[in-house]
């Protein structure tokens, strides 16, 4: 009995969650990265989004086609999105700040 659906919200909810759990529990990420743990391990903590499409596009099928490499830019596009949106709300907190300036 699959868990697609499962998967699919727990993917969009936290991304790098997902990566782990695929890591652990599947062949996935070794069969992407080639059994090379360096390059997960850095999309992993920088660009999850990416990481996630990449060893879902190339994991089962091996090298892809432009479809899958436009869902692995699709990936791109949404952690930039999210470091964007990170930077333009850095001022919004500025008493977490470490001088406390305003």
């Amino acid at each position: 009995m699959g868990c697609g659906c499962l998967f699919a919200l727990l993917a969009a909810v936290s991304p790098r969650l997902a990566v782990v759990i695929l890591w652990i529990f599947t062949p996935l990420v070794n069969a992407a990265f080639n059994n090379n743990w360096l390059w997960p391990l850095l999309g992993l903590l920088f660009l999850p989004f990416t990481t996630l499409m990449y060893v879902l596009v190339v994991g089962p099928l091996g090298p892809t086609n432009i479809w899958g490499w436009l869902m692995v830019l699709l990936g791109v596009l949404i952690d930039a999105r999210a470091y964007f949106d990170a930077y333009s709300n850095r001022n919004q907190y500025g008493q977490f700040s470490p001088s406390g300036a305003r």
